[in-house]
């Protein structure tokens, strides 16, 4: 199956072997490089920790609370690759936040490697780190 989406300058073209998997991507050249998700994860932080939907994500593990290790399928080229990620809320007032873990305030990162990366989750109205039902993250390179 090939997903093909032409612009007016550029043409993108995916292969896949399913739906959901494409095993090449492929642009015409131009001032910007487009870049690709290596990862994503899409779970429920409460309670039992469950991955609803994911990209290259074999597992979370839970350290406690806000705290997680996604852990990938398959390694990434190098650790020097970007997250982001979001948390559901249903408060018109909040801010939360992705911070990925560092050993110091704004020091070295604690534990992202090309296999597996620490995460944690703050909820700003709750005053600190949350288990969020809703928590959705990408891992780009």
């Amino acid at each position: 199956m090939a997903v093909i989406i032409d612009g007016t300058a550029n043409t993108i073209t995916a292969a896949a072997t399913s739906a959901t998997t494409a095993t090449s991507l492929t642009t015409a050249s131009g001032s910007a490089p487009s870049y690709s998700a290596r990862a994503w994860v899409n779970f429920n932080g409460t309670g039992t920790v469950a991955v609803r939907a994911s990209g290259n994500v074999s597992y979370i593990t839970d350290n406690g609370v806000g705290d997680y290790t996604v852990n990938f399928t398959t390694a990434m080229p190098d650790s020097d690759y970007a997250v982001a990620g979001t948390l559901a809320s249903n408060s018109s007032n909040s801010s939360t936040v992705v911070i990925v873990k560092a050993t110091t305030q704004f020091g070295t990162p604690a534990l992202k490697t090309t296999t597996q990366c620490e995460v944690l989750l703050n909820y700003y109205v709750a005053g600190g780190l949350a288990d969020p039902a809703q928590v959705y993250i990408t891992f780009t390179r």
